[in-house]
């Protein structure tokens, strides 16, 4: 007898209990639809059933925290800017990066990585291989003749010495032998130094294409709607992102190829 009168208690239970649960949120009417009742002829459902009455936003969120992408043609604002070369700009400055990694950055000095040193003189400022004939005179040693420019020995000397590389050249008369310094830790270290230095120069430079190029846009407001103005200026500034991002995994690339 009270076995049966526990039975007819306990849908009234049960929709107390869910009654509860689901006051801070409404439940959808879908999933009340597609709940299914603990045991057959009652009006119960399971724990798990009630926990699903809980709606989440996070992808609602998410979506609202993403910027909207511009994809202007270029075609058809040719009358305010060339995107085209902003473009063409911004991507010079990767490529000059990319190029001063290959060329400055390298783990073992070699004959080639000397070849643009840059070193003054009286007469302006010179790369290395125009004054003088550089060789590998031994693995470990590389050899830097002068004897077509005499007078620029000195200056050449000490733009090695100042060069970064962590020279230390050693001068007989016009010849100039260079040791080639051992792969310690700390040089692989110094050279990672330089590479940020490269990648913060390179942003620089990417900045200065940008905001000339938002300057340009914005003398252009006569004749053309803000509306069109802003999305040009978002065009540029998401072009800007795209190279600076491309910049940062340079530099990324090349610090875990130097320190491994």
């Amino acid at each position: 007898m009270a076995l049966n009168q526990l039975n007819l208690l306990r849908p009234l239970l049960c929709q107390t209990l869910v009654r509860q649960v689901r006051s801070p949120v409404v439940a959808s009417p879908r999933v009340i639809a597609t709940r299914l009742p603990l045991n057959p002829g009652t009006s119960c459902y399971p724990p798990a059933a009630c926990s699903r009455l809980y709606a989440t936003k996070k992808s609602k969120a998410k979506a609202k925290g993403q910027p909207a992408k511009v994809n202007i043609n270029s075609a058809l604002v040719e009358d305010i800017i060339s995107l085209d070369e902003v473009e063409a700009d911004m991507t010079a400055v990767l490529s000059a990066l990319k190029e001063d990694f290959t060329r400055n950055l390298s783990i073992r000095t070699s004959p080639g990585a000397l070849d643009h040193i840059v070193v003054t003189t009286q007469d302006g400022k010179f790369p290395l291989n125009q004054l003088g004939q550089i060789s590998m005179k031994t693995p470990q040693v590389i050899m830097v003749n002068m004897s077509s420019f005499p007078e620029a020995t000195a200056a050449a000397t000490q733009a090695l010495r100042e060069s970064g590389m962590n020279l230390n050249p050693d001068v007989d008369g016009t010849i100039i032998r260079i040791p080639v310094p051992k792969v310690t830790r700390e040089h692989r270290e110094k050279i990672a130094k330089l590479a940020k230095q490269f990648s913060n120069k390179a942003k620089d430079s990417l900045r200065k294409v940008r905001s000339n190029a938002i300057t340009q846009t914005k003398k252009a407001k006569e004749g053309h709607s803000e509306d069109t103005i802003r999305l040009v200026e978002k065009q540029i500034q998401q072009m800007s992102d795209k190279i600076a991002a491309d910049i940062d995994k340079q530099l990324a690339i090349k610090t875990k190829e130097l320190l491994g």
